[in-house]
């Protein structure tokens, strides 16, 4: 299976990095959602959802990350996870095409490194889990 990522926009806000990427993926956005808005979906890919209540305002714990807020809803559309740091990290799913979908990812988050590569290598290990998928 192939997808692309495009090279995205990183800026910076004082100590505030705000990292935006387009991502388009060769699978229908119901295939796709699971990966992004289930515990077993992100372990996949991603890291492990210990606690997820898939709602607004539901409480999301991601390992290796920390705990937060689901701050944004939209089954089989929009979800974004608002940890108690203050990083963001936003999912937001679109049709591309006949059978493709377009993700337009935000990362936000304080510090100073670059997080573009981290999230292109998961990314690509995204493609890879949905490939892997019935």
């Amino acid at each position: 299976m192939t997808g692309s990522m495009e090279q995205g926009i990183s800026q910076t806000h004082g100590n505030t990095h705000i990292l935006h990427l387009l991502v388009r993926l060769p699978r229908s956005m119901e295939a796709v959602w699971p990966a992004l808005a289930t515990p077993d979906g992100l372990a996949s890919w991603f890291t492990a959802a210990d606690v997820f209540e898939p709602r607004l305002g539901g409480a999301i714990t991601l390992r290796d990350l920390g705990e937060g807020r689901i701050t944004a809803w939209d089954v089989e559309r929009i979800a974004e996870y608002t940890l108690v740091s203050g990083e963001r990290i936003r999912f937001h799913l679109e049709r591309d095409g006949d059978t493709g979908s377009a993700l337009r990812f935000t990362h936000e988050f304080q510090g100073a490194e670059d997080s573009r590569p981290r999230w292109r290598e998961r990314f690509e290990r995204l493609l890879d889990a949905l490939d892997a998928a019935p």
